[in-house]
């Protein structure tokens, strides 16, 4: 299905909007990937530093990676090891380790952010309204 189809007299499809929402997601996933990677990032590292708003358990980062707990631990490890993260012992129960960004870690994750060049391009061709429609819509 191509982007440029011609639509129908009700408009697009939820297939079609299915379809380049897709198409739109792995985009920016392969921007978001190739910015990493100039950082010496997985893009699963990077991931994992985007989710870092606060203190995330081990085992929440697990269920928001979709993986085993035992490779979480493995990508944190490298994480840690650039001291992009660290380790905590969670107040209410010591026994559970809490991954925090540090300073480097958010500053880095920032970078990649603002070095998604084909995401940004797409979203420099929006005017003002469009952008606020835009915004509204994936509210």
């Amino acid at each position: 299905m191509s982007a440029t189809a011609p639509q129908g007299p009700a408009g697009p499809t939820k297939l079609e909007l299915l379809e380049l929402l897709a198409a739109i997601g792995t985009a920016q996933w392969r921007d978001f990937a190739a910015a990493a990677a100039r950082h010496g990032l997985t893009s699963t590292q990077a991931k994992v530093l985007a989710q870092l708003d606060g203190p995330v358990p081990m085992r929440g980062l697990a269920t928001l990676l979709a993986c085993d707990a035992s490779n979480v631990t493995g990508i944190v490890d490298r994480l840690e090891a650039r001291g992009l993260v660290r380790r905590e012992a969670a107040p209410a129960d010591r026994r559970v380790k809490n991954v925090v960004a540090t300073d480097e870690g958010r500053e880095t994750i920032r970078r990649v952010r603002e070095e998604m060049q084909a995401t940004h391009g797409a979203l420099d061709t929006l005017d003002q309204a469009e952008s606020a429609t835009l915004h509204a819509l994936l509210e």
